[in-house]
């Protein structure tokens, strides 16, 4: 059972150490209001709380990912952001623990840029992908204007963003936006295959590792290296690099401690 506060808008579950966070409002196609956006933030508070839980899987209901943000909340003042932490109680300040989105139908508007915050995407192959924010006088402000001409070419960056267009599951994957294609209800089922393969390591490496990659941008070369070295020193020296050799001399499953 999750200790997260039971907001029915928000599903919570951990599967074999993988917390399982499901947007839960399909009759609005998963839009986001504030009660969504605290509920997310509250899932990943767990999540980073929890030495038994190594990697989080973000999904919708009903076969959707999340139409963005709640556009009838937002004529009314409820806005889904959460403060220091942005759209969706996500996107400013994603988890140190990897993150995997299990896309669905639409993830567009916010619903995309909830896929950006994700380090992985598994998307099923009916998915579509899109910020059609200009289409209604606004920008995509929650992330896609900043990080979608980092994640692919420039050109097809501003295209999407200027245009409003979307892109299919294939098209997604071809540029390196999603990880992994599955049949149309397949994507939380290959999420959680790719979710377990990656909690089978070791954490403090595979946080490491995530931490390096994500920053990696806003460092210079000579600084990369240095700060590189900062964070792997405690890696290299902890319990769980030596139970790693150890477990591969003795042709064993290593037991990780997370030390």
């Amino acid at each position: 059972m999750s200790d997260v506060p039971d907001v029915p808008e928000v599903l919570v579950e951990a599967r074999d150490g993988v917390q399982v966070i499901t947007i839960n409002r399909p009759e609005a196609r998963n839009a986001l209001n504030g009660v969504v956006a605290r509920g997310i933030a509250a899932a990943i508070d767990e999540l980073e709380a929890s030495d038994d839980l190594r990697v989080a899987v973000l999904t919708g209901a009903g076969g959707t990912f999340c139409s963005g943000m709640d556009l009838k909340g937002f004529l009314t003042g409820d806005v889904p952001i959460v403060e220091g932490r942005g759209f969706g109680g996500l996107t400013e300040r994603p988890p140190s623990k990897p993150l995997i989105a299990a896309v669905e139908g639409y993830a567009v508007a916010g619903g995309f840029e909830l896929t950006l915050a994700c380090d992985l995407v598994v998307a099923a192959e009916d998915a579509m992908f899109g910020v059609p924010e200009v289409k209604r006088g606004l920008v995509a402000a929650a992330g896609a204007a900043l990080l979608l001409p980092q994640r692919i070419p420039q050109a097809i960056a501003l295209e999407m963003l200027m245009t409003g267009a979307s892109i299919d599951a294939a098209r997604a994957a071809e540029l390196g936006l999603v990880n992994r294609v599955t049949a149309k209800g397949g994507a939380l089922e290959g999420a959680l295959e790719l979710a377990h393969q990656v909690a089978a390591n070791g954490p403090m490496a595979v946080a490491v590792s995530k931490q390096i990659a994500r920053s990696a941008r806003d460092w210079s070369t000579e600084e990369g290296w240095a700060r590189q070295a900062e964070l792997t020193m405690g890696v290299f020296g902890s319990e769980d690099a030596q139970e790693g050799a150890t477990a591969f001399a003795e042709k064993r499953p290593p037991v990780w401690k997370g030390r």
